[in-house]
């Protein structure tokens, strides 16, 4: 046995010093690895975002260099609702992995992640690298919201305060997406501001069965195991297998190549962005399709 292994190990050196002669690319680097102060203020802008939210945006955060051209659909198609939007994605054969197509539904929530690639790069990164790390982060950002009296239920989320602050919709298949400010919601309230108006949730959108495929509908985290679930099936990307993973959607993978457009394109409104921005409720504004 020792033998064995000191022959492996005599191979091994062998082959990288023969990769490294013929000027291969040896991937040594690893991933910096962010002390939790750190980690607590970059999860802090989707630290409150409902659970099945935020583990659709720390799965598609993986692939970061798809978050530009998807939020650039997801605009352009935002006048899409419900089956028509889901059947828009599917007949557009887009080639971006699945979780970051389960974000179209959200166009301010990828305007916000490609508008901050490097916050975007770095948040994936570190959800490679060190999932357990980033979890831990946002349940103490979740509970200093608590504990300083921002973070409640109300119509629109159920916020459970056991061992791990849970953050759930009120009503099943529809996500809101806050608005706060980070600099104030996760800091003792100065004397005499309404902590209630800190964090608003007038912005939601209704993902209903037909968004089934791309994992809604079945997608819970386990904070105590430092695990998430994605159409029922655990996620498991990591740094060590970025380039082979492939999540078990269910659901056809196209190329670049293959990508048809089938419905007009039509951007948001400066309105419809900040009504969205400051959560408030979708704009209803009239479109003329041709």
């Amino acid at each position: 046995m020792i033998r064995r292994r000191h022959f492996s190990g005599r191979v091994l050196e062998s082959s990288l010093g023969l990769a490294l002669a013929l000027g291969a690319t040896v991937p040594l680097r690893a991933q910096t690895m962010l002390p939790p102060a750190d980690l607590d203020r970059l999860v802090a802008r989707i630290a409150l975002y409902p659970d099945p939210l935020l583990g659709q945006i720390l799965s598609a955060s993986t692939y970061s260099d798809q978050i530009p051209e998807a939020a650039s659909w997801s605009d352009h198609h935002h006048y899409l609702t419900g089956d028509a939007l889901a059947a828009a994605i599917s007949g557009d054969h887009l080639s971006w992995d699945p979780s970051v197509q389960a974000l179209l539904p959200f166009p301010s929530v990828l305007e916000t992640m490609a508008g901050d690639m490097n916050w975007t790069t770095q948040l994936g990164n570190a959800v490679l690298a060190q999932r357990g790390d980033v979890m831990d982060a946002v349940q103490r950002d979740r509970h200093k919201a608590w504990d300083y009296g921002y973070l409640r239920s109300n119509g629109e989320i159920l916020v459970g305060n056991g061992p791990f602050i849970t953050i759930l919709p009120a009503r099943p298949d529809y996500y809101v997406v806050p608005a706060y400010d980070p600099a104030v919601v996760f800091l003792a309230p100065r004397p005499g501001f309404v902590v209630g108006g800190a964090i608003s949730f007038g912005f939601g959108i209704s993902i209903g069965a037909a968004f089934r495929p791309w994992g809604w509908g079945g997608v819970r985290i386990g904070w105590d195991s430092h695990a998430w679930f994605i159409g029922d099936h655990p996620w498991g990307r990591t740094w060590a297998n970025r380039a082979t993973y492939v999540h078990p959607y269910g659901l056809p993978r196209y190329e670049a190549a293959r990508r048809v457009e089938t419905h007009e394109q039509i951007g948001r409104s400066a309105r419809e962005r900040e009504e969205a921005r400051r959560g408030h409720g979708r704009a209803e504004e009239e479109h003329h399709h041709h």
